[in-house]
């Protein structure tokens, strides 16, 4: 009578257990279990993995962009604020420059003596137009500049010998009227290529406004 009993009780508990499930699901075993906690937890993982490497590779591209500011802030600072770059806009410096050839200058030299070549920007008394030049320093402020008559070159009364100058130095009429003593701050410059360059005996005395820089080093282009 007892095992009767307990069969049916346990048939009973398994009719109630299927009841209780819904149709067509099917109990879950604890092994199963176990499988898909195992699951979540590795896609749970790897979604962390992934997020970990897009935070990494948003902070690398946040590196990537401060480093490039800087290495441009640099660039702009040495060759807009310290250097400069140009090329030489004429043959007037010839044989030392010639047209075309890239220029470096030091912007922040301007206390220019005697024979420095610098890069200046001037206004023409002809097109009223500010051009770049290039020329050399043949005397600064507080001196007297004059150009003789036979095309030489004085400056406080004392003709200069230039060796490295293989022109004459002619007068332009009509432009700079000589003797001229220079003010503070001026220089007189004046090309290479004294016939037909243009310089202090076209457009006049240099201002230290006028200056961009000392040159410090050529690059032959025509030899590139």
């Amino acid at each position: 009578m007892s095992e009767e009993i307990s069969k049916t009780t346990q048939q009973d508990g398994t009719s109630a257990a299927a009841a209780a499930a819904p149709a067509g699901e099917k109990t879950m075993t604890g092994q199963q279990h176990e499988e898909l906690t195992g699951q979540s937890l590795e896609k749970e993982a790897k979604l962390k993995k992934q997020l970990r490497r897009s935070e990494k590779g948003v902070k690398e591209y946040q590196y990537f962009i401060i480093r490039l500011a800087v290495l441009l802030l640099l660039i702009w600072a040495l060759f807009f604020q310290v250097v400069g770059l140009t090329h030489m806009p004429s043959g007037d410096m010839y044989p030392r420059l010639d047209l075309g050839d890239l220029v470096l200058f030091y912007r922040l030299d301007k206390d220019v003596r005697a024979q420095d070549v610098i890069a200046i920007e001037k206004t023409t008394p002809d097109t009223k137009e500010t051009k770049l030049f290039i020329c050399r320093v043949v005397a600064a402020q507080g001196d007297t500049v004059e150009i003789t008559d036979e095309g030489r070159l004085k400056v406080n009364g004392n003709v200069m010998i230039e060796t490295n100058i293989f022109y004459a130095t002619p007068r332009y009429e009509g432009y700079t009227e000589f003797p001229l003593t220079l003010g503070p701050g001026e220089c007189f410059v004046l090309a290479d290529k004294r016939d037909g360059g243009a310089d202090s005996r076209y457009f006049g005395p240099v201002s230290r406004d006028e200056i961009l820089g000392t040159v410090i080093t050529i690059v032959r282009r025509n030899a590139l």
